[in-house]
């Protein structure tokens, strides 16, 4: 058997084959859909949205401790931080804890 028409065949069947199964795969997986967020934080400039969506006071300088730091910053910022993972993260890292 000559093996010649046979590889033509494949060579134009192969393509469309591959191509089909991608179309029926994509339709059967259905449209993609965004995931919500779990919280819609709308925090103000002097906040930031920390891991678990709650707004948090920015860093900020002063000459003592403001009421609800936790942290004072290597770069002399205090923090409101409410966990210790990233804290003072781009202010020095923490110079120690409140």
């Amino acid at each position: 058997m000559n093996s010649k028409p046979r590889r033509a065949l494949a060579r134009l069947v192969l393509p469309w084959a591959a191509a089909a199964f991608l179309a029926v795969g994509t339709a059967l997986a259905g449209p993609a859909t965004a995931v919500p967020a779990l919280h819609a934080a709308s925090c103000t400039a002097t906040e930031y949205e920390n891991v678990d969506g709650a707004c948090v006071h920015r860093p900020e300088a002063a000459p003592t401790a403001p009421d609800g730091a936790t942290a004072r910053c290597g770069d002399g910022t205090y923090s409101f931080s409410r966990h210790r993972s990233g804290t003072c993260s781009s202010h020095g890292g923490v110079a120690n804890w409140l």
